[in-house]
């Protein structure tokens, strides 16, 4: 097996839009080992019966009990997998994930949300200082992000 072909990939991101923009670029990381990662719940369940994924607790950011589980859960995520690179889309949820994958030597590239036009995300501000590639969708973010790049809108 080429080194290009053994890349691991892990797609971390929230269900719903974040997950629909996340499988909008699906072409470019399906050719290679990859997984998911999303919180608990229908979605997650679902998507179990056709893709390789790990669901771990949602995070409530104003409630810091709900971060106890979530930490947990993205640490040995992380660990097991260990993914040359995570592609993120958001939200809250996935935050720990991606810093524990980063700590484990993967590469992160963070695509903000199409619909954060004026202002950033949470999640942005926290991924934005570790990220090896940080894209916005408008370029009025770029402001908040000076070394993230604007490429267009992808979704």
């Amino acid at each position: 097996m080429d080194k290009e072909s053994s890349v691991k990939i892990a797609v971390a991101c929230s269900p719903g839009g974040h997950l629909v923009q996340a499988r909008q670029i699906a072409p470019v990381y399906e050719q290679y080992e990859h997984f998911y990662v999303t919180f608990s719940g229908g979605i997650a369940e679902e998507m179990k019966k056709y893709a390789k994924l790990h669901s771990i607790p949602d995070l409530h950011r104003y409630n810091p009990l709900t971060w106890i589980s979530n930490i947990a859960a993205a640490f040995n995520v992380a660990r097991r997998e260990k993914p040359d690179i995570v592609i993120s889309t958001g939200a809250g949820a996935v935050v720990f994930f991606c810093l524990f994958a980063k700590l484990f030597g993967a590469k992160l590239l963070f695509i903000e949300s199409m619909a954060k036009v004026v202002r950033p995300t949470w999640t942005s501000r926290v991924i934005y200082p570790v990220a090896d590639l940080f894209l916005v969708q408008w370029p009025g973010l770029v402001k908040f992000f000076p070394k993230a790049k604007f490429l267009g809108r992808f979704f």
